[in-house]
């Protein structure tokens, strides 16, 4: 019985030892020194060439959003962004800002994360696509697309002629 116990307490001794050295240095080996916010390989700081216009008009990416709760309340906020980005616009944008805030509008209607929202807001799009000649054209139709939105959804229409006053800064009085 010795022996057994004593040839247990030198496997031990040994082969935990072993295995804790050889795991140890198998791990530092293998792990990588990552750092998080240095992408600059799989995400370039730059792009050397132009948006592939499919990546901008494509289809909705986005499952259903099964939880009303979430979905109103991500509708709230998406909104209040939209607004407000169209009240933030330039006045007078030259063509790359036009460019960006278009290409931003198809891109949200791709990735909202209410798939089934985000296949109406392309329909809406495509009768009514962006204005964004102008902060004034932008908030309008920004203002306009909402109302639509609104009437499907038995809501509330919002006057159009005070939304540049609401969404200003980000910071009007809710009503």
């Amino acid at each position: 019985m010795r022996g057994i116990v004593g040839l247990t307490v030198i496997t031990f001794l040994v082969i935990i030892p072993t295995l804790v050295y050889f795991n140890s240095s198998l791990n530092s080996r293998y792990q990588e020194n990552i750092n998080p916010l240095d992408y600059t390989e799989e995400f370039p700081t730059h792009l050397s060439e132009n948006v592939d216009q499919n990546s901008v008009h494509g289809e909705v990416i986005m499952p259903k959003l099964g939880n009303a709760t979430i979905k109103a309340e991500l509708g709230r906020s998406s909104w209040k962004l939209l607004h407000t980005m169209m009240a933030r616009f330039p006045e007078r944008p030259t063509k790359d800002q036009k460019t960006a805030l278009r290409s931003f509008i198809y891109l949200f209607s791709r990735l909202y994360p209410c798939g089934e929202c985000a296949k109406e807001f392309q329909m809406i799009l495509e009768k009514h696509p962006p204005q964004v000649s102008s902060r004034e054209a932008a908030s309008q139709w920004a203002c306009a697309v909402h109302n639509i939105v609104n009437r499907r959804l038995l809501k509330e229409e919002f006057d159009c002629s005070t939304i540049a006053d609401r969404y200003k800064c980000g910071c009007a009085a809710e009503s």
